[in-house]
């Protein structure tokens, strides 16, 4: 009967996959766990020797004595060097496998759509790389470090026992059944409990991640007792976990170790039994003494083993977390898609229908066709489609039905690499790095020289600001950016679209941190890097968007009302009362 349920022996085999590139490494650490154990079990053999040169009166054999302790003492030596090694190896092999794990992980996230990244709390994913990860790697060391030495122990200790007495070695595996249904019915329980815990805790991280991110909104609105009263259910609920795993799995020692005495108490007393009886004929003092230590040598792995199957079964459940992760369907593409090459700018959407959730539509028989270097305007209300459209521009989400194209070739048949580095995109949310000034406004170009960079940066009026920095491009700036205003964070995302000079642009909202004078300057920079572009420009300050080519008025996911500024205006449709209400005394 398997020690492991299906879902942890279906975990334990994709365990096994990754082991197996160390297969180089596997024979050494068994090659050494076998040494040790030979040794180990062969040092109370000489013990028993010497007892017997010393067992009789005027029977007594110093010399023997000494040199059997001299060899002792050399195989003493012989094993710890051999459980080094062992123990080096297996570290290699636990945390390359859980460096492997999480390098696996990381590059899958990249690869996931942004849909899972935008319904899965970042806590969440954040623990499974992180805290599943290192839990696994904690289990998988235990489990190479004890379990091979306690397996080899357990054969070799019955082997040793056969040859000196069988009688005593059938008690002892008459009786060692009851140490493995042990294990077995309390790993079955913990493995559950441990799970429940992982997903606790992730659920707590999420929480910590999602308040201290978003601390001004709490305490703003004053709700700083409700954020501490929802972390305290869940802190509960993890407390509850915890105990119940800790419980179960702390079962396994003490109700081992009953059973081991049984089994030592039984091997005494058969043991005493033969070396009483026929003078000594059957048993020597030496040769008992030999199997009350190999009692105790096969006895104690089980301790062990039982021990830390508990733990592994925790390391278990939380690589299934780590592989569930793994197993997310990660953006497909298609086999026959091909790169973007010379972009001329022609964007055409043909009867687009999309929706985030299968009981809403939100866009629906959405056409539209964009000549190369037009200036397209997207304004409406909030909610009306305007930042979906974008997400569909850049394939971040594929439309339900219908296709947008680029120069008459299906996005979809497009491979998302190309298309991508073929729009330049500011976002009103601005996104820094953690790392020199220089290297974010690199970032849309690796490659970039120094003067470029600096070229980028005096286009976007950025220039100015930098220059007054401690350390001037390389001053590093934090996470997100912080020690710079947001202004300043989109001036610099802003010089990143200026570096790269794609052939095609998306604008959304991306003055909306900036001072009017410095917008002003921004807009003409604008204006410079759109001439021949097509560019989508996402505004809701009207103002920004009279020179556009044709502006297109969302609403409730459809195009309601289309044209230039002064044609709108003249319309006097919804358009004419969106920009009059935004100037209005």
């Amino acid at each position: 009967m398997s020690l492991f349920k299906k879902g942890s022996a279906k975990t334990m085999k994709r365990v096994l996959r990754y082991i197996g590139k160390y297969k180089i490494l596997l024979p050494i650490s068994i090659l050494m766990a076998l040494i040790s154990v030979v040794l180990t079990l062969y040092v109370p053999v000489l013990i028993g020797d010497a007892i017997d040169l010393i067992a009789g009166r005027g029977l007594v054999d110093i010399e023997g004595v000494i040199n059997i302790l001299l060899l002792a003492a050399i195989l003493i030596g012989a094993t710890a060097l051999a459980n080094w090694i062992m123990s080096v190896i297996n570290n290699r092999i636990a945390f390359s496998v859980t460096a492997d794990m999480r390098e696996d992980v990381f590059s899958h996230i990249e690869r996931l759509p942004l849909s899972y990244i935008d319904t899965t709390k970042h806590g969440d994913i954040v623990n499974r790389v992180i805290n599943d990860t290192d839990r696994f790697s904690e289990g998988l060391l235990l489990g190479f470090t004890q379990v091979f030495t306690g397996v080899l122990t357990i054969v070799g200790t019955l082997a040793f026992m056969l040859v000196i007495s069988w009688q005593v070695a059938i008690i002892v595996v008459l009786l060692t059944p009851l140490s493995i249904f042990i294990a077995k019915f309390i790993g079955s329980r913990t493995f559950a409990m441990f799970k429940a815990r992982s997903e606790a805790e992730a659920e707590a991280a999420s929480h910590i991640d999602e308040m201290i991110g978003n601390q001004k909104t709490v305490k703003a609105f004053g709700e700083e007792a409700s954020s501490a009263e929802k972390f305290k259910e869940i802190s509960t609920r993890l407390e509850k976990y915890s105990l119940r795993a800790i419980f179960f799995s702390s079962l396994t020692n003490p109700t081992t170790r009953f059973v081991n005495n049984i089994v030592y108490a039984a091997v005494a007393l058969v043991g005493a039994l033969l070396a009483i009886s026929g003078g000594g004929a059957m048993l020597t003092i030496g040769e008992f003494s030999v199997l009350l230590s190999y009692t105790n040598q096969y006895t104690k792995p089980f301790n062990e083993i039982s021990g830390i199957f508990a733990e592994f079964q925790n390391a278990l459940a939380s690589a299934e977390r780590v592989f569930a992760l793994i197993d997310e369907k990660t953006e497909c593409e298609d086999k026959e898609a091909v790169e973007l090459e010379s972009v001329g700018g022609n964007v055409r959407l043909d009867d687009v229908r999309f929706s985030y959730t299968k009981d809403k539509e939100l866009i629906r028989d959405l056409n539209l066709d964009v000549k190369p270097g037009q200036r397209i305007a997207i304004v409406g209300p909030t909610g009306c489609g305007k930042t979906t459209l974008i997400n569909l521009l850049m394939r971040f989400y594929d439309v339900d039905s219908g296709a947008i194209s680029v120069d008459g070739q299906d996005i979809r048949k497009i491979t998302r690499k190309s298309l991508r580095t073929s729009w330049g995109m500011v976002l009103q949310d601005t996104w820094l790095k953690n790392a020199t000034v220089r290297e974010n406004i690199a970032f849309s170009k690796p490659d970039a020289t120094d003067d470029e960079i600096r070229a980028a940066a005096k286009a976007a009026h950025a220039h100015s600001f930098i220059k007054r920095l401690p350390n001037g491009y390389d001053t590093v700036i934090g996470e997100g950016g912080e020690g710079l205003s947001q202004g300043q964070r989109q001036l610099i995302c802003i010089a990143r679209v200026m570096l790269s000079l794609p052939p095609m642009l998306i604008l959304d909202e991306a003055t909306s941190s900036i001072d009017t004078r410095t917008e002003m300057k921004i807009q003409d920079a604008f204006t410079e890097l759109m001439r021949g572009r097509t560019s989508f420009i996402v505004a809701h300050r009207l103002s920004t968007i009279r020179e556009a080519d044709t502006i297109l008025v969302m609403r409730d996911g459809k195009i309601i009302e289309m044209g230039r500024h002064e044609e709108l205006l003249n319309l006097g449709g919804f358009y004419s009362e969106l920009y009059n209400s935004q100037f209005a005394n």
